[in-house]
């Protein structure tokens, strides 16, 4: 009796198969053809769990790389040549001015190559007690220059003024211009690369972030183009007046100078070119420097085949200077 209870019990639930009839055909023909695409077609059953975990591993990769870089770059100050190459694909801010975002990689291009000039020109030992505050100067003074180089941006904008191709080609060009005749592109660039350790397209950025400073420095600064004016006006209608009794008796900031001997191309921001375009004691008009650190005029004193002999009045340039030093002391960076 027990047996034939637990035969009941443990009956079989499974509901008997489906005969197969001529109604059921098509039922049972796509239920057999299912389950072989599950083996054919393994992915496509899979494929929402594949993309779920392919966004996960990426989203999980890209936070691992983003904080790995994060802390090379600003607890470590990592000055690697790949992080130099990360910061220039990825535009990472080192610093603000005033709002403006401080380029890292305008940081350590400036960085790097003061390094290079000194391990290669002056033999600087990076691993001595020496050698190791001249690294944290070149910090300190690269630093500065990248601040300088974002603020002059920022009042770009303002002051509607840019740096064009024809502009930089320009300046490049009297680079390369020696006493005895001017160099090609291909031995600047190669000269550049081995002094400073800098490629034809880095030094070029940096040439064009230095002049668009210049003409910022220039454009805001009108309190010295109003100084250098009076002083051309007063030399116009006395041209033998003595330099030096100007500079003691003007009200502005002007300094006086002479070069003594130099060459007709010496760098000297353009003052002896325009010098030796003169005649003996002619006087220059108004000159803005292209070392953009002020506006001079010139008077000739001598001259030879290849040198001048000069002396000059100079309204030096502090609008841009003031304004950036006032940003920094207000907490502004």
């Amino acid at each position: 009796m027990k047996k034939l209870i637990n035969k009941v019990l443990k009956r079989d639930d499974t509901p008997p198969p489906t005969r197969i009839t001529s109604d059921t055909i098509e039922q049972h023909r796509e239920h057999i053809l299912a389950g072989g695409r599950r083996f054919k077609y393994p992915l496509q059953y899979a494929r929402h769990k594949l993309v779920f975990n392919a966004i996960i591993i990426s989203l999980v990769s890209v936070i691992i790389a983003v904080a790995i870089g994060w802390w090379q770059l600003y607890p470590m100050q990592n000055t690697s040549e790949f992080m130099y190459r990360v910061t220039t694909f990825i535009p990472v801010p080192v610093a603000m001015v005033d709002g403006q975002p401080v380029l890292y990689s305008d940081y350590l291009m400036a960085y790097r190559s003061s390094v290079y000039f000194s391990e290669k020109s002056q033999q600087l030992n990076v691993k001595s007690d020496d050698g190791k505050r001249q690294l944290e100067y070149f910090k300190q003074q690269s630093m500065h220059e990248a601040i300088a180089d974002a603020y002059a941006l920022k009042l770009s904008k303002s002051l509607n003024v840019s740096v064009n191709d024809k502009e930089l080609d320009d300046f490049i060009k009297i680079q390369r211009q020696q006493s005895n005749g001017e160099v090609t592109q291909q031995s600047f660039d190669a000269s550049t690369q081995d002094i400073l350790g800098l490629s034809p397209a880095e030094s070029r950025h940096k040439i064009s972030n230095g002049l668009l400073r210049q003409k910022v420095s220039f454009a805001m600064d009108t309190n010295s183009k109003n100084t250098i004016n009076t002083i051309a006006k007063l030399l116009q209608s006395d041209p033998n007046k003595d330099f030096k009794s100007i500079t003691t008796s003007s009200t502005g900031k002007i300094t006086y100078g002479a070069s003594g001997w130099v060459p007709k191309l010496n760098l000297d921001g353009g003052l002896a070119l325009a010098a030796s375009k003169l005649t003996r004691n002619g006087l220059s008009p108004v000159i803005k420097s292209t070392k953009g650190d002020g506006y001079y005029i010139v008077k000739l004193l001598d001259v030879s085949d290849i040198q001048v002999s000069y002396e000059y009045i100079q309204s030096p340039l502090t609008a841009f200077t003031d304004s950036l030093n006032g940003v920094i002391s207000s907490g502004k960076i």
